[in-house]
């Protein structure tokens, strides 16, 4: 396993700690550790590890510096053989997510702050996986960038227990009391509050010394002149010391009788709160993000309210005045760090998200239309499942045909579009992002057409297969040529999934009847006189609105319906959809066979019962001959400008009823002759099929 961190700088911070600490325990294991950065204090323990790093500006913003990083970004994916891009921030994770993308490799983030509703924040929700510390972030990260709870990953940030020693009840070698605070020297940590916290305890504890641990380089100009004049205006020029960043952070922890982290604004952790517990130093935060979570007020260190110096001091002071609650307070929290937020745990579970991710692909499975269709992919998804059984596969089907795949077992989730509604124009692009966010690693194109491979490319999915057939084709990056015989469906959609080395497909179509439409099928039959177990006879009336040279003729089924009502028992049931609804009145007032009129009144599911519950199905080439396979029911196919080699699907027990003309398989939706093929088609050929399938 080969893994590429990205972090702006490796100056001490928790940040900068955490990607030396994930390094060291990956190549302790022998994977590959690989971080690309500014450099810093900890580039000389991040090499110790046995980490290779590449000095680069993967922080800045500048574009051009942005391209000339995202560039040299791919070559150092392609010459590590990196298979994960690990981005810590939000700048390096925008450079890091297209360069990852591009070279097809997995792409995570982890989302250390509480950052501003923006897109470049944003981009901290693109990861196959979120990292995130504690439940707060996980929350915020939802609620703020609507990123998913279920591509989340907790992982408390963890502290080297061996490196943090517990003191337990420090020994005093002066009278001096030290307080201290260690973090980026930035406004939103409120180093002022401190300041002015501490001239406050100065007045009832005259020997207390303030200590300001951070990196001062790193840190803006205007805002270290604030500090100063804020210290010298308190005259605390003697009391406030500041400590150098190269020092030993454990070190000065143990010289602490008070640490004190004084967050303005929300902290999605705070790693020097933990390790200030682990040392056994009395801990006293402002009541910010997940800070909470560590710190239990009264009971692993005392909690005040953000820029409020007053409160701050007032804590200060209740730990220095009470040694007897501080220990208690040390103790349980040494005892809490050492259960949550040991670093063997935080690299144990780190190791393992990254096992897990590398294992779990997501795969998008493109079969928008129509519902025949949909039925007859399901060999695919099938096979999919075979070549991927621990890959989580979704589908994107048109949402009037959601049903169609219910509950079958190979389909994690059914995506639903409306691209001739909701998702048409504008939206399209938004739905695009949609698809984006669930960060797929490959997309498998069934629906072969302009919108589909356009989706594919906006949801930047990095495996993008599909045919080349002419209609966008060239925003497919996996594409085969269409082939040039005829070929039946499956074979079709093989012919496809042999670019993702699948071979074998076992040719059966399946759907799963759902109990609650088999209910209302009985109760609808009873309701129209069917006695339970009799034989009934469906016939689709339709096979294509926008193909009337597919149809049959109203006539020459009501014909077979007066046929087949003279053999005893037999019931035909008309299906259809809501635009058949007029040609079944007239069938039913056309006729004294008594159908059951089932048009326009069933749902996809409980049409799927019915056909079910049929002995026979007559249909054209349409959705109902798909589903009738399926249910391994017997069907009579009529068959007339299309190709039955290319559309008939797998089945058992059918009778094919196709006239060959040198027209034959013209593919046009209105004939421009006689209708001949369909023409020739008599009612009693139809009706001696089905009484022979009865049989």
């Amino acid at each position: 396993m080969n893994v590429l961190q990205l972090v702006p700088k490796l100056n001490v911070g928790g940040v900068e700690v955490g990607t030396v600490d994930v390094a060291r325990a990956l190549t302790l294991l022998g994977n590959k550790s690989v971080v690309a950065s500014a450099g810093g204090a900890l580039e000389r323990d991040l090499v110790a590890t046995g980490s290779k790093h590449y000095n680069l500006a993967v922080g800045k913003k500048n574009p051009v510096t942005m391209f000339f990083v995202y560039r040299e970004l791919r070559k150092i994916i392609s010459r590590e053989n990196i298979d994960i891009v690990h981005a810590r921030s939000r700048i390096p994770a925008l450079i890091g997510y297209f360069a990852a993308r591009h070279e097809g490799k997995t792409f995570i983030t982890t989302a250390h702050g509480q950052y501003r509703k923006h897109f470049i924040s944003s981009i901290m929700g693109w990861g196959k996986i979120v990292i995130v510390a504690n439940e707060t972030m996980s929350e915020y990260m939802n609620e703020k960038f609507g990123v998913k709870k279920e591509k989340m990953v907790i992982i408390p940030r963890g502290v080297d227990l061996e490196k943090f020693q517990f003191r337990g009840k420090k020994i005093k070698k002066d009278n001096v009391i030290r307080v201290g605070m260690i973090s980026r020297i930035t406004p939103l940590k409120g180093h002022l509050d401190f300041i002015e916290a501490i001239s406050l305890v100065t007045r009832k504890y005259p020997c207390v010394e303030g200590i300001i641990m951070g990196d001062m380089s790193s840190a803006k100009p205007d805002y270290i002149t604030k500090i100063k004049l804020s210290i010298a205006r308190l005259s605390l020029e003697r009391v406030i010391k500041f400590k150098d960043s190269r020092e030993k952070v454990p070190d000065v922890l143990k010289e602490l009788d008070v640490f004190v982290s004084a967050n303005r604004k929300q902290e999605a952790f705070g790693r020097s709160v933990i390790e200030a517990q682990a040392v056994g130093v009395p801990v006293v935060a402002t009541r910010v993000g997940g800070v909470i979570e560590s710190v239990k007020d009264g009971e692993t260190g005392l909690i005040a309210e953000p820029s409020d110096p007053v409160d701050l001091a007032e804590k200060i002071i209740r730990v220095i005045s009470s040694p007897e609650t501080a220990l208690s307070m040390v103790k349980n929290a040494r005892a809490n760090v050492e259960k949550e937020y040991s670093l063997e745990r935080m690299l144990n579970l780190t190791i393992s998200a990254y096992k897990n991710v590398l294992k779990m692909k997501k795969i998008l499975v493109m079969k928008i239309s129509s519902l025949g269709d949909i039925v007859l992919s399901v060999p695919s998804l099938r096979a999919l499942r075979c070549k991927y059984p621990l890959s989580v596969i979704k589908v994107l089907v048109d949402i009037r045909f959601r049903e169609a795949l219910k509950g079958i077992p190979y389909v994690d989730e059914i995506i639903t579009c409306d691209l001739n509604g909701r998702d048409s124009g504008r939206s399209f692009i938004k739905f695009g992002e949609r698809l984006r966010d669930e960060n797929f690693d490959l997309s498998v194109d069934l629906q072969n057409s302009k919108k589909s491979h356009m989706l594919a490319f906006l949801a930047f999915i990095p495996e993008r297969y599909g045919y080349d057939n002419g209609k966008l084709s060239f925003l497919i990056n996996r594409r085969t040529k269409m082939p040039q015989r005829p070929m039946d469906p499956l074979d079709h959609q093989l012919n496809l999934l042999h670019l993702l080395g699948v071979t074998l497909m076992e040719k059966r179509l399946e759907l799963v009847s759902d109990p609650l439409s088999d209910e209302w099928v009985d109760e609808f039959l009873a309701a129209n006189w069917v006695k339970d177990g009799q034989p009934i006879v469906g016939i689709s009336l339709s096979a294509s609105e926008k193909w009337p040279s597919k149809n049959w003729g109203l006539e020459n089924f009501i014909r077979l319906s007066e046929l087949l009502a003279r053999v005893n028992g037999i019931r035909v049931v008309l299906l259809g959809a809501e635009s058949d609804a007029p040609a079944a009145d007239i069938f039913v007032n056309s006729t004294d066979s008594k159908p059951v009129n089932a048009v326009g009144k069933t749902t996809i599911g409980q049409l799927a019962s019915l056909i079910k519950r049929s002995s026979v199905i007559v249909t054209g080439d349409s959705a109902p001959m798909h589903m009738a396979a399926a249910f391994n029911i017997p069907f009579v196919a009529i068959f007339g400008p299309t190709d039955p080699k290319r559309h008939l699907p797998p089945a058992e027990h059918y009778k094919l009823i196709h006239k060959r003309f040198p027209c034959s398989s013209c593919y046009k939706g209105k004939c421009p002759k006689d209708m001949r093929c369909m023409n020739m088609i008599k009612p009693q050929e139809i009706f001696e099929a089905v009484t022979e399938l009865m049989a």
